[in-house]
């Protein structure tokens, strides 16, 4: 892959993000992915969003460090004081975009993120997909949205979908 890509997947838990974005940091210190951004978000019992922004070279990527809080916190409703909104906005419009999320994906996201649950959003490339695909299926998950092509995107799901743990 030799441009970006975006993956974004929703889990029924607060933890799991989490748990997926560890692994990926991981994965990319193996050289099986390469970060360009990544970001979590939870979503507590009480319906409050809690975003949660890498602290390396991945989080400061292709888009830049506090975009992932600004477009997780128009998403969700998060107030911000003091923030240019209007300016940051259409910064983040044209950024997202490209990425094919637009306003009914936004609509849709926060439809399917329940009281507690989360959320990985991860802009990425030069993935290995034979060693990142089978560690990430141990987590289960919902694709929500990627820029991958149809195939890929059903590879993605269908190997996630294969590893969900069952309850």
């Amino acid at each position: 892959m030799d441009s970006d890509n975006l993956a974004v997947i929703i889990y029924e838990d607060e933890s799991t993000a989490e748990k997926v974005f560890n692994t990926l940091k991981e994965m990319q210190d193996e050289y099986l992915i390469k970060l360009s951004d990544i970001a979590y978000v939870t979503k507590d019992a009480s319906g409050k969003v809690h975003v949660h922004e890498g602290d390396n070279e991945a989080a400061a990527g292709a888009i830049g460090g506090g975009f992932w809080g600004l477009l997780l916190g128009l998403i969700f409703f998060v107030p911000f004081l003091g923030l240019a909104v209007g300016a940051a906005t259409g910064a983040i419009a044209g950024a997202m975009s490209h990425y094919g999320i637009d306003d009914k994906f936004l609509t849709e996201l926060r439809e399917k993120m329940k009281d507690s649950s989360s959320a990985i959003f991860v802009i990425f490339h030069d993935a290995k997909p034979d060693k990142v695909l089978p560690r990430l299926s141990e987590y289960g998950g919902t694709v929500l949205r990627t820029s991958l092509s149809k195939d890929a995107e059903k590879q993605l799901q269908d190997s996630i979908s294969k590893g969900a743990p069952h309850m």
